[in-house]
């Protein structure tokens, strides 16, 4: 269709489309829902299960072999996911995680393998020919200026970069590049990761229905940010030291000014509770803030986390953690618990006409009531 990933809905809506399309509003509580029911699935033919991403999962398969083939499994896999959940998928299955990747990628471009292509060791033509087909930029881990700098070395494959020197890859690129080209010629460097590791950071951000230009409704939108961020630290039960606020324009208004800024706010103790993490947040907002323009967009980042709200003190500091502080942030979001929006911070308004636009929303089937399809018989 001719249609970029994350392209803006005002660019597709003045394109002359041949086919039909469909469009709907982000409804990210419908796809957190149908990514645990098709974790589900997948737990319950494999062991070993690693969540990538809302969409995307790994399975160790080792030993499969011995009972059926790689590609048996993955037709049975898919068709469950479908039985089960309405949802179609494609399976790449291959010695390594890079390569299954690729083989995922190639389920697209290779619709005679009816959403399932394994590259085993028995099929390393299929291997040789899929590499030589995929660009570069479609390589797992390899970004868009990375992919300028290969191009510029004459790499513009897959196969091209997985026949590149290992020891020139590492001197002029990076170990992690490295690590992709031994992934691509079959050797695992990516172990499968059971229990995701500890997030290094918790971004909030959205695109603004409305286009801001006053500080006091940033402020809101700042606050409901952090507002957010805080309550997810707590739900991995750590605490920031740091708190980032950045705001920009559009890229894509040409006829207004643009501007992008970030500030960072340290903080003297570690903490989960909401009311610091706010605060922080406009603080930071009072450095990056500039009249005469119009945002588009403006997020809230935690990082430098540690397990512990303890620390040593300095020893001309004044500051004390807050009394009863996870008491009263555990009853919040206890409170918050059933439907997010009971009870919030005075700061983020009532009624902000800023808030992301969702006028083509699908309905959340499987996590509203009023919204679950009624079925009549008779």
């Amino acid at each position: 269709l001719g249609i970029r990933m994350g392209q803006p809905w005002f660019q597709v809506r003045q394109m002359r489309l041949e086919k039909k399309i469909h469009v709907f509003s982000s409804n990210y509580a419908l796809y957190h829902s149908m990514s645990q029911r098709v974790m589900a699935v997948l737990e319950s033919l494999s062991p070993a299960v690693e969540p990538y991403s809302i969409d995307e999962m790994f399975i160790d398969l080792r030993g499969i072999n011995h009972c059926i083939s790689p590609e048996f499994f993955g037709h049975q896999l898919r068709e469950q996911v479908k039985s089960w959940t309405g949802l179609t998928m494609g399976v790449g299955i291959a010695p390594t995680k890079t390569l299954a990747k690729s083989a995922q990628w190639a389920t697209k471009q290779w619709p005679q393998f009816s959403g399932v292509v394994a590259l085993t060791a028995e099929n390393r033509n299929r291997i040789l020919k899929l590499l030589g087909l995929q660009p570069v930029g479609e390589v797992w881990g390899v970004g868009h200026r990375l992919t300028e700098k290969l191009n510029a070395l004459g790499i513009n494959t897959a196969l091209q970069l997985a026949q590149t020197n290992t020891a020139f890859i590492r001197k002029n690129f990076s170990v992690i590049l490295e690590r992709t080209v031994r992934e691509l010629n079959g050797e695992s460097c990516i172990s499968l990761e059971e229990a995701p590791p500890a997030k290094q950071q918790i971004v909030c951000s959205r695109s603004f229905g409305e286009r801001i230009t006053d500080k006091d409704a940033m402020h809101q939108a700042v606050v409901q940010y952090a507002e957010r961020a805080a309550e997810k630290l707590r739900g991995e039960r750590q605490y920031c030291r740091q708190v980032t606020t950045f705001v920009r324009t559009s890229p894509f208004a040409v006829k207004e000014p643009c501007y992008s800024n970030a500030a960072v706010e340290k903080l003297p103790l570690p903490t989960q509770d909401s009311r610091d993490i706010i605060a922080a947040a406009c603080r930071a907002l009072n450095h990056v803030w500039r009249e005469g323009y119009r945002y588009m967009k403006a997020g809230v980042m935690l990082a430098d986390f540690t397990p512990s709200g303890i620390a040593q003190p300095g020893l001309f500091d004044e500051i004390q953690p807050r009394k009863n502080s996870e008491k009263l942030m555990k009853t919040l979001d206890e409170l918050n618990q059933s439907g997010k929006g009971k009870v919030w911070f005075a700061g983020r308004g009532t009624a902000p006409e800023w808030q992301m636009k969702r006028e083509m929303l699908s309905q959340c089937y499987t996590t509203k009531w009023r919204d679950i399809p009624l079925a009549r018989l008779g």
